[in-house]
């Protein structure tokens, strides 16, 4: 952790005085912190992971890691007391999960009663609902990375391959690739492929291609890194069976977001990751309203479930929005 602190503070080319004025910190308790002589307190870990810009996930285990070392590290029994609270905290986490299926369960069922009467439509009516509900999913999230292009403009671009005058070759090539990025994991989802890492790359090379082709399909190189994106395709395939399509959903979002495992992009991958788990299980998709209300309430679910580290404010708002989106896909049949 002391490595990860002082690196960072070089890096922003901050000196200890001046990192602790911004974090409101002693600049001595800074010194240590670095030296390894004190850890700081969990709320400083915070102020430090968000000053420094360094992934809050990847401090706090660094944190958590000494603080066990600290207390048990020369323990005679110390890797049997591990194994034993690994067994607990996974317990725990299965209850956690039981209680957040428990008080949505609601909603959930809602949801599976919309789901059942759109799988009761004819071909005809599913194509129709499908070709409009695909669309309005790649303008709401390229609009959600701050793309301009309206809906008339963006369905112009796709379809008819029309140029805009006015938008930038990159607001057209970010609709096109973010199309065929859909394309592929619709495919992948109807061919029943599981969420891996081979696809998840070729995702991000997509929806670069063209332009940024450098870092396009490829992690930060940063070791750290690529351990958390091999345990992220651990999880997820000790969970696919577990949870509950939205929760798995919901979390592979947070964990892509939290991991920040590309230079560009991270956004737009949580995104899609996200989708292509739910129309692998027939939902529909999960998209934010274009307006900047809806915008910026989803940014603000984002930090308040980071900050408050609960997860189950961001999939009851992932749950809300398909409940929304189920809703709006019934009604086009009414139109």
């Amino acid at each position: 952790m002391k490595s990860l602190l002082k690196n960072a503070r070089e890096e922003k080319g901050l000196k200890t005085r001046e990192l602790a004025q911004l974090a409101e910190i002693d600049q001595a308790l800074i010194s240590k912190f670095e030296s390894g002589t004190r850890k700081p307190t969990r709320d400083q870990i915070l102020k430090l992971a968000q000053l420094l810009e360094i992934d809050y996930e990847t401090l706090m285990i660094a944190w958590l890691k000494e603080k066990i070392l600290y207390e048990i590290g020369d323990e005679e029994f110390a890797l049997k007391a591990l194994l034993l609270a690994e067994q607990e905290i996974q317990n725990n986490k299965k209850q956690i999960d039981s209680i957040i299926i428990t008080s949505v369960q609601t909603i959930l069922d809602e949801i599976e009663i919309l789901k059942k009467k759109i799988q009761s439509y004819s071909h005809f009516e599913l194509r129709q609902i499908s070709k409009t509900l695909e669309l309005d999913f790649i303008f709401k999230s390229i609009r959600l990375c701050g793309n301009p292009l309206t809906l008339e403009e963006t369905k112009s671009v796709i379809n008819e391959g029309l140029t805009i005058q006015g938008k930038s070759i990159q607001n057209h090539l970010e609709a096109i690739n973010f199309q065929e990025a859909t394309s592929y994991i619709k495919d992948l989802s109807q061919n029943k492929t599981s969420l891996n890492e081979k696809d998840f790359l070729l995702i991000h090379n997509l929806i670069f291609k063209g332009f940024e082709s450098e870092n396009s399909g490829k992690y930060k190189n940063n070791s750290l890194i690529m351990r958390e994106m091999n345990l992220f395709f651990n999880w997820y395939e000790s969970q696919k069976n577990n949870l509950h399509p939205l929760i798995l959903a919901s979390e592979a979002h947070l964990k892509i977001l939290e991991i920040n495992p590309f230079e560009k992009g991270n956004l737009q991958m949580a995104n899609l990751i996200l989708n292509w788990i739910l129309i692998q299980y027939n939902y529909s998709y999960a998209s934010i309203e274009e307006n900047q209300n809806s915008i910026n309430e989803y940014f603000s679910i984002l930090e308040q479930s980071q900050i408050q580290n609960d997860k189950s404010i961001f999939i009851n708002y992932i749950i809300k929005i398909e409940k929304e989106n189920l809703q709006q896909a019934i009604a086009l049949i009414g139109k």
